[in-house]
């Protein structure tokens, strides 16, 4: 009876794991800072790159806070991944392409 119970038990585990959604993890590559599409080294990227910086009051593309100071930016990368980025470069999140 315990040998059964620990195959289901196993099994259910391992049904859990299988369920969770690749496309949408940071293990995906095309998800993951180390793509060159999603990298802060890639000008598109860049706060160094005019249309990122925190100086060009035309950008379309910043992300502010409550109080209306920008604190970052948003890239979309080729591969259809929408990167949120701090003002100094930093990657903080992503939403996968859909």
């Amino acid at each position: 009876m315990k040998t059964v119970f620990l195959t289901l038990l196993l099994a259910a585990t391992s049904s859990l794991v299988c369920a969770q959604n690749f496309a949408n993890s940071p293990n995906n590559f095309a998800n993951s800072p180390n793509n060159f599409a999603n990298s802060p080294n890639n000008f598109a990227n860049s706060p160094n790159n005019f249309a990122n910086s925190p100086n060009n009051f035309n950008a379309t593309n910043g992300i502010y806070d409550q109080n209306g100071n920008r604190a970052g930016y948003v890239v979309q990368s080729p591969n259809g991944v929408t990167n949120y980025f701090g003002n100094n470069g930093n990657r903080l999140g992503y939403v996968p392409a859909r």
